[in-house]
């Protein structure tokens, strides 16, 4: 149980009246599965395969808006496991989230929306894989963790940094 003093803000979700609601404010409205697909192109043979399969997994982030204040992220994850003698499954997801935003700077919800929403779903996209890798009769895919705050970071200054370099040199310098 928390003391007053630890109470730091009254959460008050409520709008202001007179529509004076200008706080900023991002959330996750919905998920849901978009999309998904499970293959286990050489079964039953795979089955009775020895070797454990290397597993390749890829995932991607995309964003669109809804309307003014809502946007859909997409999760999508694929993943892929080979073994000399083929595939032994693909499973594809695409989770999606609709996330509300208002007020926001634009930096702040570029961020929102292609670091932390996507944080915010991965773990159940994660569940979903491993769901899925374990119905298609292999072991459950559990993936690591992803740091998506990193990521999105080092995406940001790959591009700052060619955008610094498509400029060329300050003028005045060689």
């Amino acid at each position: 149980m928390a003391d007053e003093g630890d109470v730091l803000t009254d959460l008050d979700l409520d709008p202001a009246p007179n529509g004076a609601d200008n706080q900023p404010a991002a959330g996750i409205i919905t998920q849901y599965v978009k999309d998904m697909s499970v293959e286990v192109p050489n079964a039953p043979a795979s089955f009775q395969w020895k070797d454990a399969p290397q597993v390749d997994v890829q995932f991607n982030i995309a964003a669109r808006q809804i309307d003014g204040e809502v946007h859909e992220v997409e999760l999508k994850i694929n993943a892929t496991a080979k073994a000399e003698q083929g595939n032994a499954f693909l499973v594809e997801v695409a989770y999606c989230g609709l996330v509300g935003m208002r007020n926001l700077p634009e930096d702040q919800a570029h961020a929102f929306l292609y670091a932390e929403a996507p944080r915010l779903l991965f773990p159940f996209a994660r569940r979903i894989l491993a769901d899925a890798s374990r119905d298609a009769g292999q072991q459950p895919l559990v993936i690591d963790p992803i740091d998506f705050n990193g990521l999105y970071l080092q995406r940001l200054q790959a591009k700052q940094a060619e955008e610094a370099a498509a400029a060329g040199p300050p003028a005045g310098e060689a």
